[in-house]
């Protein structure tokens, strides 16, 4: 983590509970186009989903009906929002929604065919662990998807950054999170990068783990998603 000023947990949390009521009309819809492309790659899969940082849960009624899904976060104002979103859509496929922290996941190795990131790892204390957390939940022969700003010195998209720093900020993000953060430690393979809209700002990393036994499923430890 050379380089990046380190987030504590609570900060993490208040910021959250500021932003549960709005995000979704403020944050959303900037996020809207790499969290599209995330899910249209999700879709096309079988199997297990977990999504981390799931919250307000404005993915959930997008992923397919076969795929069964499951949501953690740390804010629990973000998932009041998210369970009652499960509950007024009705969405059958949802194993549970938990809050939980990223970097110490309450799940079996190999429990997700998929796992997703979405906008998180610019926010925890130690994206490090998170990333090892996420290789570990994830089986063999599955993919992990990190939908996240990363930053850059130079050009329109520097531009862009520099200016909607302080807001980042404000959401508790690392507005010098750099790729290599992830990619120079992970054991998976990085099979696509993709540049996401508006002005390239996000970028989707999408990773596959070794082939072997397929995914446990959901773990035995879990809180009500009601």
């Amino acid at each position: 983590m050379s380089g990046i000023a380190r987030i504590d947990e609570q900060s993490v949390i208040k910021a959250y509970a500021r932003w549960a009521p709005v995000y979704d009309f403020s944050f959303g819809p900037v996020a809207d186009a790499g969290r599209k492309r995330a899910i249209e790659i999700i879709n096309k899969r079988q199997g297990s989903l977990l999504e981390v940082g799931v919250g307000t849960g404005v993915a959930l009624p997008r992923y397919a009906p076969h795929l069964t899904v499951t949501g953690i976060d740390l804010s629990p104002d973000m998932l009041r929002i998210a369970r009652q979103r499960v509950r007024e859509r009705k969405l059958t496929n949802i194993a549970g929604i938990f809050e939980m922290d990223a970097s110490e996941l309450r799940f079996e190795d190999a429990s997700f065919d998929t796992v997703v990131a979405m906008y998180v790892m610019t926010v925890v204390p130690d994206p490090v662990k998170v990333l090892n957390e996420l290789e570990r939940v994830c089986a063999p022969g599955g993919e992990v998807l990190i939908v996240n700003h990363f930053a850059q010195d130079h050009g329109l998209r520097g531009w862009v950054e520099s200016f909607m720093a302080p807001a980042a900020r404000a959401l508790g993000w690392h507005p010098d999170f750099r790729v290599e953060t992830i990619t120079d430690i992970t054991t998976l393979d990085l099979v696509e990068t993709v540049k996401l809209k508006p002005f390239g700002l996000f970028t989707m990393l999408r990773f596959r783990k070794g082939e072997g036994e397929p995914a446990s499923g959901v773990p035995e430890e879990s809180v009500s998603a009601t």
